[in-house]
């Protein structure tokens, strides 16, 4: 029997099921592999907005992550919103207690409707996670957030810098490192307003392929694939941002 992949994603919930958890149990469970979660904020949102977030103490998600991890093991690990600074310094304490295992942290910051999702303290608290990671994937403005394409400098750490919220109808994902670009990925733009949780469902994917042990290139590759099936199977369902489908495999 071939062994499956333990993903174990760390991030808020998301009551519309467009990203966030939902995005990445959907995700992680269509490409093969058992989706594992500790929840760090309980959001009630939709396609239009957040409207209430309840961000969970970080003894909480300590409780959750250990009581899978210590039970299933775990394989690979996908980082998303995370609420608070407390709770970015509990999952870096995690973190370096499971060294050698594949880490993608998507910098969450802001919610497709625009909603804020961290604030500055937070955002700053993220420096105790990137180093621990193995691949950080910040939208153009997370990027910004975190000191701009030079700060990856710092870290020796790659950052694949997604190009989404970019102008013009060609979308360029770029692979960097503190050494300079490794690769990229330039596909057509698929225009719709059904693009909810695209950053969580491309993080989520490359968790789980490399927690097959797919190589980080192929990986994001395979990665971008999905997301883009996943936009073209949209269900057409809110007023605003809608949530992607689930493509056919």
């Amino acid at each position: 029997m071939k062994k499956i992949a333990r993903i174990l994603s760390i991030a808020g919930s998301d009551s519309g099921g467009g990203a966030g958890i939902q995005a990445d149990i959907r995700t992680i469970t269509t490409l093969g592999g058992h989706a594992m979660t500790a929840i760090t904020a309980v959001t009630a949102q939709n396609s239009a907005g957040v409207t209430a977030v309840d961000v969970m103490t970080p003894e909480m998600i300590q409780a959750q992550i250990w009581a899978v991890v210590d039970d299933f093991g775990v394989d690979a690990i996908k980082i998303g919103m995370l609420g608070s600074p407390e709770n970015a310094l509990a999952v870096a304490g995690f973190l370096k207690s499971v060294r050698g295992k594949p880490v993608v942290f998507d910098p969450v910051m802001v919610a497709t409707s625009g909603s804020e999702l961290a604030d500055e303290r937070t955002v700053a608290a993220f420096r105790q996670i990137i180093p621990l990671a193995t691949l950080v994937t910040p939208n153009l403005d997370e990027m910004e957030r975190l000191g701009g394409e030079a700060a990856t400098a710092e870290y020796e750490v790659p950052f694949l810098i997604k190009g989404g919220h970019g102008e013009g109808d060609v979308v360029v994902d770029r692979l960097v490192s503190r050494d300079g670009e490794i690769t990229r990925w330039q596909s057509g733009r698929i225009n719709t307003r059904h693009s909810h949780g695209t950053g969580c469902t491309l993080s989520a994917a490359i968790t789980t392929h490399l927690g097959s042990g797919v190589s980080l290139e192929e990986a994001v590759g395979q990665a971008g694939d999905y997301v883009r099936d996943s936009l073209r199977a949209a269900p057409d369902i809110g007023s605003g941002h809608g949530p992607m489908g689930i493509p056919a495999r």
